[in-house]
């Protein structure tokens, strides 16, 4: 390990819905267009935002989050992102201070503090003028420790607006005010879990171009660099989260990663990768066929938004069923979950599915399962071994109907969270198993084990499935988290 000067800035809010998210969006664009190599973050079990912020840096978003991982975990995986990086920032979520108790553990604060990083504070102007220096003010003596070093203010009105609101907080708290965003004029594209992905937006350059008009208009971005090159020295983890090996060697394992299905950690992806699998990318919406692959990983997404796309491509499909049939490992997380399943039913339409699940999904106008999701693993299954605790997150509309008991079953207890009907979840079929709940490889190394496994086990002389011959499992030599 080694102390260095990594320029860096969190950037926070005084709650959700403050425009946090756009004006992340809009820095990464504006400091990418200057020339610099970024590192973006998001705190939190979140995968849109991750993707707007990926998309207008360039460059992978990785998320931090406090309640899966340990601080060694987090400083690891910050380590990777920012070691080759000019500058990293991390855009936070909710409020500054709000957690997940009292205490406020598990917060943006929290996260500030542990990366030594000086926070930009966006703040929502709308009908309120003086009391935001106030809240400045509280929130700069709540806990001393998290350094506020600059405001943005958004949804200012008019001039007067701006010069009033700027004048009390710096001559309140002394904390600079940056720049002044005004109610900007845009359909902004939103929907039930908030931002649209990326990849189903056809205008994502529109709104990256205004957004980098208004803030090249609108704020100081020589005083926000100097913010962030103020950080403290921090220590940077030079080691590779995983060491190289060829346990995997030779195995292809399929991602579906298309406009349904674009939930995915990086690192999920690069452990695969790291043990030596080539990693065979699918798109549902339009590949034919199946390739030949031994295993195949299907992410969350919007599969309800996409469903009369994913069910007309029926030769797909056909591939799909009769591979899940002949035994073909497959894991699946919420939406993929949902396209493995017989239908989906949405605004008064139903789409066929794959039928590999007994399972009719319904999505529904308000959330089913939000949030942090603690599983026990309490049946036999494809992935996981009996008795094991597996933490992650879930944010789903749908909610499942087992069509026929005799072809599904349930083998994870839920122990916080809702799952499929708040007691379990975790459908499995054959060599299939489809979970509403998301996983992170850093904090549940047991899934990278579990796909090994899985694919150690299949033997098939299918094109989709041909037999292994592996040894060992994965090396905790080679797995450093």
């Amino acid at each position: 390990m080694s102390r260095e000067l990594v320029p860096r800035i969190v950037v926070a809010a005084q709650k959700g819905g403050a425009g946090k998210t756009l004006f992340t969006i809009g820095l990464l664009r504006v400091l990418s267009r200057r020339g610099l190599r970024l590192a973006p973050f998001k705190k939190g079990p979140d995968y849109i935002d991750a993707g707007w912020l990926s998309r207008a840096s360039g460059a992978p978003c990785r998320n931090l989050d406090s309640f899966l991982m340990s601080e060694d975990q987090i400083l690891r995986i910050f380590s990777l992102g920012a070691q080759a990086a000019d500058m990293a920032v991390i855009e936070g979520n909710r409020g500054l201070f709000d957690g997940v108790d009292l205490e406020g553990s598990c917060s943006t604060a929290r996260l500030a503090r542990l990366l030594k990083a000086p926070v930009v504070l966006v703040l929502d102007c709308t009908k309120v003028t003086r009391s935001l220096a106030a809240l400045v003010k509280g929130f700069q003596s709540f806990e001393e420790e998290v350094k506020i070093r600059g405001v943005v203010l958004n949804r200012v009105a008019r001039p007067r607006h701006e010069n009033i609101i700027t004048r009390s907080i710096e001559h309140y708290t002394g904390v600079s005010v940056l720049g002044a965003l005004p109610k900007i004029k845009f359909p902004f594209p939103e929907r039930h879990l908030g931002l649209i992905p990326w990849q189903e937006y056809q205008a994502e350059e529109d709104l990256f171009g205004i957004l980098e008009e208004t803030l090249l208009k609108s704020l100081d971005l020589d005083r926000l660099l100097e913010i962030a090159q103020e950080a403290e020295p921090l220590e940077l983890r030079k080691e590779t989260l995983w060491a190289s090996s060829t346990e995997l060697g030779g195995v292809r394992v399929g991602v579906i990663r298309d406009r349904a299905f674009q939930f995915y950690y990086p690192e999920n992806l690069e452990a695969l990768e790291a043990l030596g699998a080539e990693l065979v990318f699918i798109d549902a919406l339009k590949d034919k066929r199946l390739p030949e692959i031994q295993a195949l990983y299907i992410g969350g997404g919007f599969p309800e938004t996409q469903a009369e796309a994913l069910s007309e491509n029926h030769s797909f499909l056909k591939d799909l069923r009769e591979a899940g049939e002949e035994g073909l490992p497959i894991y699946a997380e919420c939406g993929g979950l949902m396209y493995l399943g017989e239908t989906v039913s949405w605004k008064g339409r139903t789409f066929p599915m794959c039928g590999l699940l007994s399972i009719d999904f319904e999505v529904r106008e308000r959330p089913v399962g939000h949030g942090y999701a603690v599983v026990r693993v309490g049946a036999e299954n494809p992935f996981y071994p009996v008795g094991r605790l597996i933490q992650g997150h879930e944010f789903h509309y749908s909610l499942p109907r087992i069509k026929d008991p005799r072809k599904v079953r349930l083998v994870l207890e839920v122990e916080r969270g809702f799952g499929f009907d708040g007691k379990k979840d975790g459908a499995v079929y054959k060599r299939v198993f489809g979970t509403y709940t998301h996983v992170h490889v850093v904090s549940t190394p047991l899934w990278l084990e579990g796909m090994v496994k899985a694919i150690q086990e299949k033997g098939s002389g299918k094109p989709w499935g041909r037999a292994l011959s592996l040894s060992g499992g994965v090396s905790k030599s080679n797995f450093k988290i």
